[in-house]
C-alpha cells in the first residue's frame, strides 16, 4: 500500500506515492535540523501513524571517580565520556574483590556483586553503606541508550580514596592580655563518627588582613594559640582534616573564621628568678606595713607555646642556674672529699734527719 509523509502535520509532502518505496521514508544526510515527528498517511488521508526522529550516539566509556567522607561508606559519581544526545540510563553495582587464586571465592554471595543504589533515583551518584576499611571493591557503571551499551569497571580501596569533609564550628577568639596571640577551635565533622581506632589530625592555616600569603602549623588537638598573629589587624583562619595515619588525602579547607588580637593592656611572662626576688621583696615589706599592690604571679592556665621567644629564653635561663648550682655543689663535695683524705694519711719523717747518724746529732 503506499502512502504519504508528512512532517509535524505540516501539508508539505516529503514522499509521494510514485516513490515506489510503500510504506518506508528514507532520509539521506540528516542532521539536527531533521529531527521531529512524521506521519503517515494513506491516499484516501487516513492516518497510518507517526515516527519520531531522534538523532544521537551509542553510548561510550562513563567516566567514574569515587570517594570516602568516612571509614565505612563511599561513593561513586560519573559522567558520560560523550553526550549521546539520546534517552540514557545507567546500571550500576559494585563486588568485593578476592586475592589472587581464591577461585573459591569468586562465587561466594559474600563477595556480590550487589547493586549499588542511585542516591536520589536517577542521580549520576550511587552509595555504598557498610564496606570494609581494609577491602578492594569493584564498581561497575554501565550506560545504556537506543543504540546499545557501555561499561566502565573501577577498582577502588576505601583508605586510598579517603577524604573527610572539613571541620566544622571554627571559631577565632582573641587572649586577653596578649596583643600577639589568637585562640582557634573547632569540631570533628557531622559525617565522620569519632572513634578510638579512627580518629583525625588537623592543619591549620592564619594571614592578616590584606596579606596575600598563609601561615600553617598542625595543632594536636581540636583547637590551637596562635602566638605570631599582628597586633591590631583582624585575621583569616581555616583548617582541614586528614586521617591520623595519613590516609587518603586532606579534605578541603573549612569556611574562613576572622578574630583579632586583644587591645588591652599588655601583659609580660615573668621569669623564675624573677619570681623569686619579687617573693624576696614582699617578704621585706610585710615586716614594714601593708604590701602594696603588685602583678598577679599565679601562672598563666594555657600550655606554654615554646615557639614564643620569651618563653624560650625563660626556660633557657631557667636551666643555666640549675646547671651551675649543681656545677658548684660537686666542686665543694669533691674540694671536702680530697682534704679529709689529705689528713687521714700517716705523717712520714722528713728526709734530711734520715740520713744524719743520731751520734752526730748528739755531739759526741
Amino acid at each position: 500500500m503506499l502512502v504519504s509523509w508528512f512532517r509535524d502535520g505540516k501539508s508539505r509532502l516529503l514522499q509521494g506515492p510514485d516513490s515506489g518505496l510503500g510504506q518506508n521514508l528514507v532520509l539521506a544526510q540528516v542532521d539536527s535540523a531533521d529531527e521531529g515527528t512524521y506521519i503517515c498517511q494513506t491516499m484516501d488521508g487516513v492516518l497510518g501513524g507517526t515516527v519520531t526522529l531522534k538523532l544521537g550516539f551509542p553510548p561510550a566509556r562513563p567516566v567514574v571517580s569515587c570517594q570516602a567522607v568516612d571509614y565505612e561508606n563511599f561513593s561513586c559519581t560519573w559522567s558520560p565520556g560523550q553526550v549521546s544526545g539520546l534517552p540514557t540510563r545507567y546500571l550500576t553495582s559494585y563486588r568485593k574483590k578476592t586475592m589472587p587464586g581464591a577461585e573459591s571465592q569468586r562465587v561466594s554471595p559474600s563477595t556480590g556483586p550487589w547493586p549499588c543504589p542511585q542516591d536520589p533515583l536517577g542521580a549520576s551518584r550511587c552509595v555504598v553503606h557498610g564496606a570494609e576499611f581494609w577491602s578492594e571493591y569493584r564498581i561497575n557503571v554501565t550506560e545504556v541508550n537506543p543504540l546499545g551499551t557501555s561499561t566502565c569497571l573501577l577498582d577502588v580501596r576505601l583508605q586510598s580514596i579517603l577524604r573527610p569533609d572539613p571541620p566544622q564550628g571554627l571559631r577565632v577568639e582573641s587572649v586577653p592580655g596578649y596583643p600577639r596571640r589568637l585562640r582557634a577551635s573547632w569540631t570533628y565533622p557531622d559525617s565522620w563518627r569519632r572513634q578510638p581506632h579512627f580518629l583525625l589530625k588537623f592543619r591549620l592555616q592564619y594571614r592578616p588582613a590584606q596579606h596575600p600569603a598563609w601561615s600553617m602549623v598542625e595543632p594536636i588537638g581540636l583547637e590551637e594559640v596562635i602566638t605570631d598573629a599582628v597586633a591590631g589587624l583582624p585575621h583569616a583562619v581555616r583548617v582541614s582534616a586528614r586521617d591520623f595515619l595519613d590516609a587518603g588525602t586532606w579534605s578541603a579547607w573549612s569556611p574562613e573564621a576572622w578574630g583579632t588580637p586583644s587591645t588591652g593592656p599588655l601583659q609580660k611572662e615573668i621569669p623564675i628568678w624573677g619570681l623569686l626576688h619579687m617573693q624576696q621583696q614582699e617578704a621585706v615589706a610585710q615586716e614594714d606595713g601593708p604590701t602594696p599592690p603588685r602583678p598577679s604571679l599565679q601562672s598563666d592556665p594555657r600550655p606554654l607555646d615554646h615557639r614564643d621567644p620569651l618563653e624560650q629564653v625563660a626556660v633557657l635561663a631557667s636551666l643555666g642556674i640549675f646547671f651551675f648550682l649543681g656545677l658548684a655543689a660537686g666542686a665543694l663535695a669533691l674540694g671536702l672529699w680530697l682534704r679529709r683524705g689529705r689528713k687521714d694519711e700517716p705523717q712520714k719523717p722528713e728526709f734530711l734527719a734520715s740520713m744524719i747518724p743520731v751520734d752526730k746529732l748528739s755531739g759526741k
